[in-house]
């Protein structure tokens, strides 16, 4: 199931903060999120102040959502993560292709 969450704009601007921590490759914390795209159990994508963020793993789940701080807690089994910027453009392209079909 897929869902769109958008976060306020909180006057921080570029200069929010952007973290991302995980532990033990089953819990991230991640702050300066503008936006969360789209999540099921195996991916989430993430709009943040440094470009679309994508994680892929198993068993995915939001565990908190402070849509305020721009803070988003995912757990579950973290495979990867990997920013879609400029520099991956036709990545990202055929990334966005494949999540809206």
């Amino acid at each position: 199931m897929s869902q769109h969450y958008d976060f306020p704009n909180n006057n921080k601007g570029p200069s929010q903060e952007h973290d991302v921590i995980m532990r033990g490759r089953k819990l991230l914390d991640i702050t300066g999120v503008k936006q969360v795209e789209s999540f099921d159990s195996e991916e989430f994508l993430l709009e943040t102040v440094m470009g679309f963020l994508s994680i892929r793993g198993q068993n995915l789940q939001m565990k908190n959502l402070d849509v305020d701080k721009g803070v988003v807690s995912i757990k579950g089994r973290i495979f990867d993560l990997v920013y879609l910027d400029d520099h991956h453009q036709e990545k990202a392209k055929g990334f966005f292709s494949k999540l809206f079909k």
